[in-house]
């Protein structure tokens, strides 16, 4: 199909380029009778701006902050500031700039440290992992009332009015893991729900994965038949972390199925390799490295991939398209909700890469 241009708007609508681009940035200046005369002949030859075109036009810079966790700190944190920084490369040709702000993912005052360095910087639009709920709140109220647009990652709080939230259903994800866990065994086993290094009354997206596991069992008239454990588990003190568990499952040898809401099943499953333990199942959050070492020994069976790194990417992308190139944005972009085994890791990870990464 050819491309339609303002010019070619212009000669069939017999008025200058110059009233066209008045018309399409609704600038005023022009007759009603015009307006609507050249809006008629928009619609008819179906013309799309060229947004890549008017942002290379501009002399504008835009500055982006993306407020995220340490990878030095947890190894998660990787993959979406890989993202971050891919979508930044491609982006320079428009004007955009992107700085990073990383806080550390097990300290809120860290974090809250963090965002006031970049309430201070001032920028066009931020990207942020609203980690620890309640120290973010005041943050998207002033960024509300300074006008700064905020993409959501890994972390849904729809309730402040995000411009966007990239990232999957919490929800949903821990109704997926409870379909696995009853399809895995019909029969009514007891499940240990891991929350590991988080404070979970401050961690939205961690409750919510439990409540959609939960749910699962209770929607199907199971819930009076699955045992639910739940269990908040602390690494700070290794000794200790492995004395809790210990604790967990010497008195609940019940327990057949463990699903750890954050990306530290490993940690599940290196105390199962030490313990010997072999007739647990664990299903858990994400393909870092640790976890797929577990997974390839079959101790970890089910991996939910969040796409961390598109989590990033994306996230970016968003406030591009809304500031750059003025386009109508999504209030949620979710995620597919990928199942991952031993057997088709292939499809997601270079397996002649895997090893090298730990």
């Amino acid at each position: 199909m050819k491309n339609i241009r303002i010019k070619d708007i212009a000669l069939k609508a017999k008025v200058s380029t110059g009233t066209v681009d008045r018309v399409l940035h609704d600038r005023g200046n022009v007759s009603e009778k015009v307006r609507e005369k050249i809006l008629k002949i928009i619609e008819e030859m179906n013309y799309e701006p060229n947004f890549m075109a008017r942002a290379l036009g501009t002399k504008k810079v835009y500055h982006f902050a993306a407020l995220i966790g340490d990878p030095g700190v947890d190894g998660y944190w990787n993959d979406p500031k890989t993202g971050i920084e891919k979508a930044a490369r491609e982006a320079r040709q428009y004007g955009v700039e992107v700085s990073l702000f990383i806080f550390n993912p097990y300290d809120a005052d860290s974090f809250v440290k963090k965002a006031e360095e970049v309430t201070a910087a001032n920028p066009d639009g931020i990207l942020l992992a609203p980690m620890f709920y309640r120290e973010v709140i005041p943050f998207f109220q002033i960024w509300k009332e300074q006008e700064i647009p905020f993409v959501l990652f890994n972390t849904q709080i729809p309730e402040f009015d995000p411009l966007s939230y990239i990232g999957q259903d919490s929800y949903q994800s821990g109704m997926v893991a409870g379909k696995l866990i009853h399809f895995g065994n019909p029969q009514p086993p007891s499940i240990l729900v891991a929350h590991i290094d988080e404070e979970i009354s401050n961690s939205a997206h961690l409750t919510k994965k439990e409540q959609g596991l939960r749910n699962y069992f209770a929607q199907n008239n199971l819930n009076h038949h699955y045992e639910i454990i739940k269990a908040e588990l602390n690494r700070s003190n290794y000794a200790k972390f492995v004395e809790q568990l210990d604790t967990i499952f010497e008195g609940n040898p019940q327990i057949q199925f463990c699903f750890v809401t954050t990306s530290k099943a490993h940690e599940i499953a290196k105390y199962f390799e030490q313990k010997f333990i072999t007739h647990i199942k664990i299903i858990g959050y994400d393909l870092i490295p640790q976890n797929l070492y577990y997974l390839n020994k079959g101790l970890i069976s089910f991996l939910i991939n969040q796409n961390p790194l598109g989590q990033g990417y994306w996230g970016i992308n968003q406030l591009i398209d809304h500031l750059v190139f003025k386009k109508e944005i999504s209030a949620v972009k979710f995620l597919p909700l990928d199942i991952v085994t031993k057997e088709n890791l292939n499809y997601y990870i270079d397996e002649s890469m895997l090893y090298n990464r730990l």
